[in-house]
Formats: C-alpha cells, structure tokens, sequence
C-alpha cells in the first residue's frame, strides 16, 4: 500500500453498492440446496438428508471466514465501507448454524436423548456445541442497543470470541465423518486470516513480500495437512498424497485444496502490486494508476470499485465444492474400496 500514516484516507466506496452484490451471494447456497433437494442431487432419503446436514455446516463455515475476512480486505484496499456489511455477513452465518442444527435434529429423528448422549460424548460435537452458544450470543449482542448496554469495550472484548469461535467450527467440519477436500481448504484459508493479524499487528499486513510469503505457507500447511490427515484417518501415503499436488491427472477430479488456498491469498496483494494479479493487461495499468502517488481521488475511487468487485466476488468461496461436484470424496470412497477398506 502506498503511503505512511499520515497519507491522506481514500474516498470511501458507500456500502450499498457492495450489499445488492453481496446478499446474493450468502443467499446463494440456501437456493442451491433447495435446487439440488428437489432434483435429487443429494440422493436419497436419509442419505441425502445426512449430506444437507453436513453441507449446510460447511456453508456457515464458509460465512464466518468471510466475516473474518472483512478487516484485511478493509485493510489492504482502503475501502472502509466494507465494515458496514459485516454484520450482515455474521447474521447469514448465524442462520446458516441454525439450519445446520435443525437438518442434524430431523437427521436423528428429533430425538433428544440420543442428541444429548452424543453432544456429550462425540468430539466434533462438543466443539460445535460450544462454538454455536458463542454465536448466540454474539448474534444476541449485534445490535446497537447491545453495544450502549455493555459499553464499547466490553462489547469488543465479547466479540473477539469470534475468532474462536470460527475456529471451534472449523474443527468440526475437520473432525466430521469422511475426508472432503473443503476439510483442508477452509482449514488454509482460517490459518490465512489468522497469520494475516499477526503481519498487521507488526504493521506488515499490506506488504506484498509479506503477503506472499504468508500465502506460499498457507499453502505448504495446507498440503501437509491434507497428506498428514489422510495418513491418520485412511492410512494413505503421505508421500503420495503431496505428489497429487503436482499432477495434472489431479485436475480431472478437483484442484487441491493447496491450491485453492494459493489462489485465495493472492487476492489480497497490497494496492500498489495489484498488476501482479492474474497477469491481465488491465491488471497492470490499474495497478500502477491504483499504486502511484498523486493521481486523483477519482481515480483513487475508481480502484476501490474495482477491488470492491473483486471482494464480492470471494463471497461464493467454496461454490465449487458442493455435493455434486465433490469429486474428492468419491475417489477417495473408490481408493477405499479398491484397498479392501
């Protein structure tokens, strides 16, 4: 980014223009799980009920890493009204949590005995029981009144759970029965958002080494996870696992979670190398307009439309991996099969 502390703010990019191109895209998964029920993609009852249950988890997942999301996008590309449409963000991930719970609860036929036994004795549900009373509460305190109530500072103090939160849930997406691809991928980019704080914090959360070198270990993590879980959970070789990462065979089924956790970091380059993205003509000429000091606030403006497209854009992360495109998981059910697991 260019300029020090005392370069003067960009032109904010008011946030509507961001929310009729966002709650589309939050609303797009409860469309496509509707589309999907009734033609039958998920197969049939209760299988397909159980794959509802799951995808619907892995969808508030997706929502709560997009609210984590906000500040260094906010950050690296100046355009402040983004905090506007956090809220709304967290909401949808709090209804996506709600349904989540309601589809496990008709899974296991509403009953409570049952439900309780294993809230208590399964893992991944403990972490999603206390992970989903800490997004209560947060969703309980979202309101401005919540804000005056408690005062600022221990309304922030309470909503800095949100990372733990995030996490609680992620893991138990990791921890749920089956090996899915999403299970490493959204666990790269969580390790993203977080290491990212950690770079802001020094006052390095918009320096293009930095950030590059962040994504190229997000993504190394990601790979070892991937081949490490794998080993642990199917008794697959590691070695074999990483070299999937490397062959074009591979493409024919999904890209690697590795791979789509590199994609994810490099679109957040800070705003003077953004003509490293993507390597288009136009990427170029923006960024060195968006990157040179003294060039107007339209201009300036200009760049943060056109990083705001970008940042709507994020927000169907994982569209790719719905059930019926979920190839991973059908070859690895074959490579089971085929060792006589």
């Amino acid at each position: 980014m260019t300029g020090g502390p005392d370069a003067p703010e960009p032109e904010t990019v008011p946030a509507s223009l961001l929310s009729p191109a966002l709650l589309p895209r939050v609303l797009l998964p409860a469309v496509r799980f509707v589309y999907q029920f009734e033609t039958g993609e998920y197969g049939s009852l209760p299988m397909g009920f159980g794959s509802i249950t799951y995808w619907s988890g892995v969808w508030a997942t997706v929502i709560l890493l997009m609210a984590l999301a906000v500040t260094p996008t906010l950050t690296i590309f100046r355009w402040r009204a983004l905090v506007d449409v956090r809220r709304m963000i967290g909401v949808a991930a709090l209804l996506y949590t709600i349904a989540h719970i309601v589809f496990y609860f008709g899974l296991r036929l509403w009953n409570f005995g049952f439900i309780a036994n294993e809230m208590m004795t399964r893992l991944t549900l403990v972490v999603a029981t206390v992970s989903t009373i800490g997004l209560l509460a947060l969703g309980a305190t979202s309101m401005d009144a919540a804000i005056r109530r408690m005062g600022a500072k221990n309304w922030q103090r309470l909503h800095n759970m949100t990372y733990l939160i995030t996490g609680l849930a992620l893991l138990h997406v990791v921890l749920a029965r089956g090996t899915y691809a999403e299970q490493y991928m959204l666990a790269g980019v969580f390790v993203w958002l977080m290491a990212w704080r950690v770079l802001a914090r020094y006052g390095r959360g918009t320096e293009v080494k930095a950030l590059a070198m962040l994504t190229v270990a997000t993504c190394i993590f990601t790979a070892l996870l991937e081949a490490g879980w794998l080993w642990g959970r199917r008794g697959y070789d590691p070695l074999e696992t990483l070299s999937s990462n490397f062959t074009l065979a591979t493409l024919d089924v999904d890209v690697p979670p590795a791979w789509q956790v590199l994609a994810f970091g490099l679109l957040f380059p800070a705003t003077d190398n953004a003509a490293h993205l993507g390597g288009l003509a136009g990427g170029f000429v923006v960024g060195y307009i968006a990157g040179t000091p003294g060039y107007s606030q339209s201009v300036e403006r200009l760049w943060q439309i056109l990083a705001g497209i970008a940042v709507a854009a994020l927000a169907p992360l994982g569209t790719t991996a719905l059930p019926h495109d979920n190839c991973w998981f059908r070859s690895a059910q074959r490579r089971d099969r085929d060792a006589g697991k």
